[in-house]
């Protein structure tokens, strides 16, 4: 687990200044892999490629130092990440006759790439970003894993390709900040994250999951390619009974993976059903008592560590439970919120970092459930995308319009409380005659309608989703397969796992995933919908398939996921600060936002006239991005 950079350009320059160049941008991910770096420098008469990492030493500690090279040198590679199969692909490479000098992951990808060429990343079961030079081809191919668990941005300038872990980096090296992308903040305003290929600068992408590039150092241009070819998924004729024995059976197999490692390892335990599930599972394959962290909060309505207790107790784990207050949320928010690099308001991300703090005393690796709901089929937001069906089969859209004057007083709240009337007044606001009942679920800011009145230019509109749309083809997305693969194009690459991924780096603690495992992912879509979902019975077939390892009911218990008060907060201990942000010389030399119609957004809230917890917070997390990275000269 690291971090790397990359730097190709169309000249050639002096090695020692590559050198600097891109020491400066390893230096900014020190956080990522504090253990040691490493620097890769090769030039010819006419380019020249940098590429360098930062190391957390999790597999290999004595011998897995990179860059590394094959045995003629003619090929070398940095990696970011973990290869779960590689004991697997390893013991095949040498049947066929190939050596090894070390015992890490990143030798059996480089061997690999070696015999295979690119078809090599379809065998690889991990998360990861990786480049590779190879001479032989006068190539850099630069990848990045199945569900985009590790991040990968980069740019092209007149005459370098830059790339890395994360936009610091990148930045560092460009001579100025590109402009804001247009495309970026259309995507955060409605979704409150920028979901890959965008970024919120302009001219700077993220490498798609399942992708890697083929940069030709000859012709100084590059293709990007699909990894593993998506292809829609036949319905097997298997019963529910044996469907279940597979999931079981995928699932341990997936966390024994996971469970490699040659340093101390932990799990994340919330008490819900994916936490409780894998911290089952390790506790049942570990030798020893494993350490399973949990997080607690003083305001009790957002506490739930009675439910991780339980599980903690059950598989006899040492368990750390912490209990935190505002205050230890507000001390460390700017660094939270900063180290994105790019606007980010999944609030969830402040408890995520504060756990990652706590158990990266502990140890070097924890266990997550996340990915749990799009693979199993677990949010409520799949109930909405199914009832959107049958609603507009019965109520015209005309009626549907007066339905939502009539609601719009009676279902708004005044705090930061997302109950029954929060969800039903969302639920009507997202059903959609035009096949973009899903899209607009997704959406936790502002509407496309909200948004034509919340930036002040038109020139900064556009049309958020069509892109997305047209290439995961999903139009018009109707049934739980297609809002299974809306959610992991979009919203677990672009949220989750990089809320997961920057918190837990910024605490030099690697976080795995046992749920994101591609066989899982095949596996679940191969099943009939009603396995995963049957009526209202949520992740359905993994709960049943886990009962008998936990107390008759404790699977089903609901959980409200890992919220956090920030409506309260933005009305209390950050007020004063986000009242700054609504300030009208600011917002006019700023250029970005109505005045009229944000200011009332903001003072509205404010004074408890309305909850509007999303959309400040959104607005609140932007300016500060805007403020303290976006402006800084």
């Amino acid at each position: 687990m690291c971090g790397i950079n990359g730097i190709i350009s169309n000249i050639k320059l002096d090695e020692g200044e590559l050198r600097k160049k891109i020491a400066v941008m390893n230096q900014l991910i020190f956080h990522r892999g504090p253990d040691e770096d490493g620097f890769y420098i090769a030039s010819s008469e006419s380019t020249s490629v940098a590429m360098a990492m930062r190391r957390l030493s999790i597999i290999d500690l004595s011998t897995g130092k990179q860059p590394m090279y094959t045995d003629n040198n003619k090929i070398g590679i940095v990696f970011n990440g973990e290869i779960y199969n590689y004991r697997i692909l390893k013991q095949q490479l040498e049947l066929s006759g190939v050596t090894f000098n070390t015992t890490s992951d990143t030798e059996v990808i480089l061997k690999l790439y070696e015999q295979k060429g690119v078809e090599a990343f379809k065998e690889l079961d991990g998360m990861f970003a990786f480049s590779i030079h190879d001479k032989t081809k006068n190539k850099v191919f630069i990848a990045r894993d199945f569900f985009g668990e590790k991040p990968l941005y980069y740019t092209k300038t007149k005459t370098d390709f830059v790339y890395g872990s994360e936009l610091k980096s990148l930045i560092s090296y460009l001579p100025a900040k590109p402009n804001i992308c247009k495309e970026g903040i259309n995507l955060y305003f409605r979704l409150t994250y920028i979901p890959a290929p965008y970024s919120i600068y302009e001219g700077i992408k993220k490498l798609p999951s399942n992708s890697y590039i083929d940069y030709d150092l000859a012709t100084d241009d590059f293709t990007i390619n699909e990894i593993n070819k998506i292809t829609p998924v036949e319905k097997r004729k298997i019963s529910f009974n044996d469907a279940k024995k597979e999931v079981y059976n995928e699932v341990i197999k997936s966390v024994e993976s996971r469970s490699i490692a040659d340093v101390s390892i932990g799990t994340f335990l919330s008490g819900g059903v994916d936490s409780s599930v894998v911290t089952h599972c390790l506790s049942e394959i570990s030798s020893e008592k494993i350490e399973t962290f949990s997080i607690g909060f003083e305001k009790k309505k957002f506490d739930e560590t009675d439910k991780s207790q339980v599980v903690a107790k059950l598989v006899n784990s040492n368990h750390h439970e912490f209990i935190v207050k505002e205050s230890d949320f507000m001390n460390g928010i700017d660094e939270i919120l900063l180290n994105f690099d790019e606007p980010f308001a999944d609030s969830s991300a402040l408890p995520t970092h504060l756990v990652s703090k706590h158990a990266s005393d502990y140890v070097k690796v924890a266990l997550t459930g996340d990915g749990g709901d799009e693979v199993f089929g677990g949010y409520n937001k799949y109930y909405m995308g199914k009832l959107n069906n049958k609603y507009i089969s019965i109520v015209p859209k005309g009626l549907h319009r007066q339905i939502i004057k009539l609601t719009s007083g009676l279902l708004s709240t005044k705090d930061d409380n997302r109950g029954k009337r929060f969800k039903l007044n969302r639920l009507l606001k997202a059903f959609n005659y035009d096949g973009n009942q899903y899209w607009n679920i997704i959406s936790l800011a502002f509407t496309d309608q909200e948004k034509v009145q919340l930036l002040k230019s038109n020139s900064l509109i556009n049309d958020t989703f069509s892109e997305f749309k047209t290439k995961y083809n999903q139009q018009n997305p109707k049934n739980l397969t297609d809002f299974r693969m809306v959610d992991k194009n979009v919203s677990l690459e672009g949220d989750m796992l990089v809320k997961v991924d920057r918190t837990s780096m910024l605490n030099s603690l690697e976080c795995r995933a046992p749920f994101l495992n591609k066989a899982i992912w095949d596996l679940t879509n191969s099943l009939p919908e009603n396995y995963l979902m049957k009526g209202w019975n949520k992740k359905y077939i993994l709960k049943e398939a886990f009962a008998d390892k936990f107390s008759p009911g404790f699977l089903d218990k609901s959980k409200q996921g890992f919220g956090v008060p920030v409506g309260d907060w933005l009305r209390s201990s950050l007020k004063p600060e986000l009242e700054s942000y609504i300030e009208p010389k600011f917002l006019e030399s700023q250029g970005i936002f109505n005045l009229n119609y944000i200011t009332n957004l903001v003072k509205n809230h404010i004074s408890g006239k309305e909850d509007n917890s999303l959309r400040v917070w959104s607005f609140y997390a932007f300016q500060k991005w805007y403020l303290n990275t976006y402006s800084i000269l």
